[in-house]
């Protein structure tokens, strides 16, 4: 009588499960796992300052909906541009299509910004934050005023 080694049948069993997650029966759906998609909140706190927090969109499937808005506008701002302390001119998304930015608030806390980067600005009272271009080309960013305007 032939013995199988242990070491090929776990070998054979491990390729099988293996081979089984990789390739899934047909009809089998495997979860998958994505990024989350992230925003950075900047807001007035109770001490007059702006302050920033990172809040995740909640997709329902495939579709996160955004507050409603009233329009949409194209800036854009030159490699250097410095905005020093200044509140936000409304309750807004601004979404960077180009370019790299930074975006400090209160205690020196400094955000780096990207193409994609996704800030919903509320601070339109207070000390405000500080808004520069970073990098070597123009910051692209589109502006989406929302439709409520009322002050948190």
């Amino acid at each position: 009588m032939t013995r199988t080694p242990l070491a090929l049948i776990f070998a054979f069993t491990c390729g099988a499960i293996v081979g089984h997650l990789a390739f899934p029966p047909a009809g089998v759906v495997l979860a998958q796992t994505r990024k989350p998609v992230m925003m950075t909140h900047l807001f007035t706190g109770p001490d007059n300052q702006t302050h920033a927090e990172e809040i995740e969109a909640k997709f329902q499937g495939n579709v996160f909906k955004m507050l409603p808005v009233t329009g949409a506008e194209l800036h854009r701002g030159s490699p250097g541009s410095v905005a020093d302390w200044h509140t936000a001119p409304r309750r807004q998304y601004v979404i960077t299509l180009t370019g790299q930015g930074e975006i400090e608030v209160a205690g020196g806390k400094k955000i780096a910004i990207e193409p994609g980067h996704i800030d919903l600005v509320e601070d339109v009272t207070g000390k405000g934050h500080i808004t520069k271009v970073t990098g070597s080309e123009d910051r692209v960013t589109l502006w989406l005023p929302l439709a409520d305007q009322s002050n948190r």
